[in-house]
């Protein structure tokens, strides 16, 4: 027995050494395979780590200083001396309410229905450049806080300031007709809060053109009270009439703004001792923003077609008659199956369908956005409201001589400079008389002057010859066969288009009168303007993005907004491209 008890006893020692050495082989074993598995993390990490330096290296080549000069080897940025450059800009700031609309290339003026055949849109391919643009129209919201600034800072009840604000008011009266009833909408789609995002309408060619440009004060105004360049509240407590805020004057003469107050440029950023003078933001910086605008009928019309849906690498696939897909204006959804896609005129009567089962969902406009954005992610391209664009209308469109960004309506202007070799700062309001009698403010306090162009800017130069230029190769006088260098008239458009002139206005007495010439023939001057997309008010015929149409720059109608674009500096795209293959 104690023999056997022996044996076994080192049968179990000999059973518990195996197993031991079995466990430390597989133990030294995993140990092997974690240490090469360790090598091979190490290697990838290694390899990661050289991709992001030679990747860094790659972009500061040629992306970056690197603290020296690319041109001369010097240190940039250096204590003592040298050139500065100490800006953050990565990519250009999304304005509110916008989308980028990358650029492209597009068919112009391709209607689908063209019954009149008249020669008013002859297709033409063309290039925009990627700009932002406002996902919807400007709402009566929108546009009320533009007037309660103008009521603040330029009140009324001042008669020097009456024609501001009287005259940025939206035409209410546009609501009105001889065999309607409509005084509810005069009195209250401006203002009542059932209307606030509803698109603002009444509103002229010329309005418009001032709200982008009081739209650009203010944006601008945000962007250096955030980034550190004005005190805290600048834009709302150190403003009034002799106290304002210009995005010229700041880049040009930046101490003049504010009526020339300097402590609302010192910033927490530009804090310095009071006998310096504060830094301010310079173009080069990247805080400086283009400015809002009014879209150009080029870019109106490429982004209401949102061609990207039909993008097949680098071929368009089909036509698009509307902003959305497919060749129908109602929807195919089983939730909402048979509704319109836009807000339009279905047929005489028929604003919005029967009771009970309305079509669109509007008698007169609709809120913005009540209906499905295009590709690009714009709201009511077709329909609501027709659209105020930045072109002088003509019927023909010039590709021949320029298919890169078209515009019609260019009058460069250059900053006015005084004896003492400044630029010239208005200190009072100056007023314009309009063919209609009403008086604009076309210059506040605060902003630079501006004039024609002299005929040194324009010496030799192979683009452009002088100032005016909305009627160049249009008929003008010195492109057409009855041409006299002696005769010759800026702006002259007669020979072309015979129509009435009202500009024989005595701004003095605001005395002015109808053209009694009965031998006018049209309607089309230099103070018309394009406007673009169906209204709630138009059938589907002018939905397509392509038709176009024409109305005074100073009159309004119950049926034309306006929304707003800014154009992007920089690459095409955003940058958040992703690899097609």
């Amino acid at each position: 027995m104690l023999s056997l008890y022996v044996k076994s006893i080192r049968y179990y020692n000999c059973m518990i050494t195996y197993n031991y050495y079995i466990w430390n082989r597989k133990y030294y074993q995993y140990m092997i395979e974690m240490v090469k598995n360790l090598k091979l993390v190490v290697k990838i990490v290694f390899c990661f780590f050289v991709l992001i330096q030679f990747e860094s290296c790659n972009k500061s080549q040629f992306n970056g200083n690197n603290g020296i000069s690319r041109g001369t080897g010097w240190n940039i940025n250096a204590k003592k001396g040298g050139f500065w450059d100490g800006n953050n800009f990565k990519e250009q700031e999304v304005p509110p309410n916008m989308v980028l609309v990358e650029g492209g290339t597009f068919t112009k003026g391709k209607v689908q229905d063209d019954p009149l055949r008249d020669w008013n849109n002859s297709p033409n391919q063309q290039h925009v450049q990627s700009f932002y643009m406002d996902q919807t129209e400007v709402t009566n919201l929108m546009y009320l806080e533009y007037l309660d600034w103008l009521k603040k800072n330029f009140p009324p009840s001042e008669p020097r300031f009456r024609n501001i604000y009287s005259n940025a008011l939206p035409d209410t009266l546009v609501w009105r007709n001889k065999l309607g009833y409509a005084e509810d909408m005069v009195n209250n789609y401006l203002r009542h809060p059932a209307f606030a995002n509803y698109p603002v309408v009444g509103v002229s060619w010329i309005q418009a053109y001032e709200y982008a440009q009081w739209r650009s004060d203010r944006y601008q105004e945000l962007v250096l009270e955030r980034e550190g360049f004005l005190v805290r509240d600048a834009k709302t407590d150190s403003v009034n009439s002799e106290s304002t805020f210009s995005l010229d004057t700041y880049v040009i003469d930046p101490n003049s703004t504010y009526g020339g107050n300097t402590d609302v440029l010192r910033g927490k950023r530009t804090r310095t001792a009071d006998s310096l003078p504060p830094s301010t933001a310079s173009r080069e910086s990247g805080i400086i923003i283009p400015k809002f605008r009014l879209p150009t009928e080029t870019e109106w019309e490429y982004a209401a077609l949102g061609l990207t849906e039909m993008r097949d690498f680098n071929n368009y696939t089909g036509r698009k008659k509307y902003p959305w897909r497919g060749p129908y204006t109602r929807t195919g959804k089983r939730r909402n199956l048979g509704d319109q896609l836009a807000n339009f005129k279905n047929s005489d009567g028929d604003y919005g369908g029967i009771a009970g089962w309305s079509d669109d969902g509007a008698d007169i406009t609709n809120k913005v956005g009540s209906y499905e954005a295009n590709s690009f992610g714009l709201y009511d391209m077709a329909g609501n409201v027709a659209e105020w664009v930045a072109d002088v209308y003509r019927p023909i469109v010039d590709d021949e001589f320029n298919d890169f960004n078209y515009f019609r309506g260019n009058d460069y202007k250059k900053f006015q400079i005084g004896d003492d070799g400044k630029v010239a700062i208005a200190t009072e309001v100056q007023y314009d008389t309009l063919p209609n009698g009403k008086i604009v403010a076309r210059v506040l306090p605060g902003e630079i002057l501006v004039t024609d162009l002299e005929d040194s800017d324009v010496r030799y130069r192979t683009q452009f010859d002088k100032s005016y230029n909305i009627n160049f190769r249009d008929g003008d006088v010195s492109s057409s066969i009855r041409y006299n260098r002696a005769d010759d008239e800026e702006g002259e458009t007669n020979i072309m288009y015979k129509s009435p002139d009202y500009s024989d206005i005595d701004p003095s007495t605001e005395q002015f009168d109808y053209d009694k010439d009965e031998s006018k023939t049209t309607l089309i001057n230099d103070q018309v303007r394009v406007y673009k997309g169906g209204s709630w008010k138009d059938r589907a015929y002018w939905l397509d993005p392509a038709q176009r149409r024409f109305y005074p720059q100073d009159q309004a109608t119950d049926f034309i907004g306006f929304r707003c674009a800014m154009s992007r500096l920089g690459p095409k795209s955003s940058g958040k491209r992703k690899t097609r293959n």
